[in-house]
């Protein structure tokens, strides 16, 4: 074996990274990780055994820790690692991911963070340097001593509050929040991701924190991390999570559908064979799936949902990455996933309704019923959302803009019902 990084989750070592003498990876688990009972396999992909996974069972698990598309590029030549180096880059990027694992060198004990160190917030021209800098360097990589990951294509940084601002993380400290800077070529997509986001929370459904700001005339959005959680002492624990696409063992370049990655049924039977309570869990993806649909999210890929085990249960995470895309004339229209052989708004019908719910083995009636209660929610909610975004300083005539698209997609499914 030609290296390996130790993957630990909390303060105990669940297996090695592996990279053998021909540039293949693979992970094995500890011995003592297997024949604990309590200790939960990292991945619904890669159950616990005592014989190592190969290249091909490993990669979809630690690739999907990595950041993706033109942000891996970025990193990777920051660094000046190959972006397809997954082993050098989680080396160099792999203190703090998603999840409850962190990655070290064979042998390294990764550092407690005690609060000892005081953490600094950052002023406002430190942050808006840092917003200005993220696009061209994301996740600091290379500027930091601390080693950040994200998955996503969206530029974005791990962060910790301070008193309520925002500040980057010391070594060991788990990162609370994610900051995302304006998407580029994206008109207002602060706005965009804030409305869409509020709005979810609005009608009910199970979606992270996510708050507009403005720092010297620049906005941002700061998301609370679903998979960290603050104890009593003000102290913070990581959560383990994992995606679809980690899950159902499909490597981040196939996210979509239409490329092999997960389609609504694989979704849906992963719920009901991954989750504790997958009656709950089932139909709350099934409002998440409608949600998106309403509000025109074409990019609701297999990456953008994820499980989170906590506490011995195991259910859907919190939503995240909403936007109302079809707000950009230049992106792909055709849904991420397909509700059987529905991608277009216009091609929905009530048979279509009632094909998708047999396919994913959901009851009709349930469907309808919640589509209405949605489209209906989604129609009382939208414009106060709107004009809350509004009065806090931030684009008007956009965050109006997209409560008139998602009202407009709400009265067009109410009829297709």
């Amino acid at each position: 074996m030609k290296a390996a990084l130790t993957v630990w989750w909390g303060d105990r070592i669940a297996g090695d990274f592996l990279l053998d003498d021909n540039g293949d990876i693979g992970f094995a688990y500890s011995a003592d990780w297997v024949n604990d009972q309590t200790c939960l396999p990292i991945s619904a992909w890669l159950p616990k055994q005592v014989e190592p996974f190969g290249r091909a069972k490993t990669r979809p698990f630690f690739a999907g820790l990595l950041p993706e598309a033109d942000m891996l590029d970025r990193v990777a030549k920051n660094l000046g690692i190959s972006k397809t180096n997954d082993f050098k880059l989680l080396q160099e990027l792999g203190g703090d991911v998603a999840g409850a694992l962190t990655l070290w060198a064979k042998g390294q004990t990764p550092p407690i963070y005690d609060g000892d160190i005081a953490t600094t917030p950052l002023t406002d021209d430190e942050l808006a340097n840092l917003l200005d800098d993220l696009p061209k360097r994301p996740l600091m990589a290379g500027k930091t001593k601390v080693r950040l990951s994200l998955a996503g294509a969206q530029t974005k940084v791990p962060v910790v509050l301070v008193d309520g601002r925002i500040a980057l993380p010391a070594q060991g400290q788990p990162t609370t929040h994610i900051l995302k800077p304006p998407m580029a070529n994206y008109p207002a997509s602060t706005e965009n991701e804030a409305f869409a986001m509020t709005l979810a929370g609005a009608v009910g459904l199970d979606v992270a924190p996510a708050v507009p700001g403005l720092v010297n005339g620049r906005p941002y959005l700061l998301v609370t991390r679903y998979d960290r959680r603050r104890e009593a002492d003000g102290s913070y624990t990581r959560l383990h999570q994992e995606d679809f696409c980690q899950a159902l063992g499909k490597n981040p370049e196939r996210k979509y559908a239409a490329e092999g990655g997960p389609t609504f049924k694989m979704s849906f039977d992963l719920l009901r064979q991954a989750t504790t309570r997958p009656a709950i869990e089932t139909l709350k993806f099934l409002d998440a799936a409608l949600f998106n649909l309403i509000i025109g999210n074409a990019d609701a890929h297999g990456k953008n949902f994820s499980l989170l085990y906590e506490g011995g249960r195991t259910r859907l995470a919190p939503l995240y990455d909403l936007l109302c895309t079809v707000a950009y004339p230049d992106v792909q229209s055709r849904l991420a996933m397909q509700f059987v052989d529905a991608s277009n708004l216009d091609r929905f019908t009530s048979k279509r309704w009632e094909r998708f719910a047999i396919w994913v083995q959901v009851g009709a009636p349930h469907l309808r019923r919640r589509l209405l209660q949605l489209g209906q929610l989604v129609l009382r909610h939208s414009d106060a959302v709107a004009e809350a975004l509004a009065a806090d300083g931030f684009d008007a005539g956009a965050s109006r803009g997209y409560a008139a698209i998602v009202k407009r997609r709400s009265e067009v499914l109410l009829n297709q019902v």
